[in-house]
């Protein structure tokens, strides 16, 4: 009795063991497959179809999660909904630079050309006039994309408030404006 308890209890433990170890090799499978699909989202199809896909972690750090051939490079959010900030959203190389500017809180954008940049599953900010806003009451933005390059509301005649549809200037009066377009591509 104590043999076939023994066997028992083993190949128990060894089952347990082989499905503790499949779901950890699964489990970032289903993870990277997700983030993808979460950062392609932002973008129209034939956008998607070739870009690169990139993971950041909370300290900056960059995981290749797919090759792109188009120059655009899509980024998931983190899965969390509501959150301030945390978008997925699809961005040209010039886009990119814009965005690393505005983070070194240089004194103006240094991209050379004007950056593109897709958020078409929406996003959430603190501040349609304060680029560097990090609390308040935020608001949500609808499905935009964005052309990352100095507007001026009195030359262009453009809107400087939030619309859920339409052509706006986010930001205006900072070396950070930029148009929102509010509308899938």
């Amino acid at each position: 009795m104590k043999i076939k308890t023994a066997v028992w209890l083993v190949l128990v433990l060894s089952t347990a063991l082989v499905l503790v170890a499949q779901q950890k090799t699964a489990k970032p499978i289903i993870q990277r497959s997700s983030k993808i699909a979460r950062a392609l989202s932002a973008a129209p199809a034939e956008v998607a179809r070739s870009a690169k896909v990139v993971d950041r972690d909370e300290k900056g750090n960059e995981t290749v999660l797919r090759e792109g051939t188009n120059r655009f490079t899509c980024f998931p959010y983190s899965g969390r909904p509501g959150v301030v900030g945390d978008v997925a959203y699809c961005a040209n190389e010039a886009a990119l630079q814009w965005e690393k500017d505005l983070a070194e809180h240089k004194p103006k954008p240094t991209n050379t050309e004007p950056g593109i940049e897709y958020m078409l599953a929406g996003a959430i900010d603190w501040s349609s006039t304060d680029p560097y806003a990090t609390s308040g009451t935020p608001f949500k933005e609808p499905p935009h994309w964005m052309i990352l390059w100095p507007f001026n509301p009195t030359t262009t005649g453009l809107p400087t408030q939030p619309k859920q549809t339409g052509t706006w200037i986010m930001w205006a009066g900072t070396p950070y404006a930029h148009l929102m377009i509010n509308q899938h591509p």
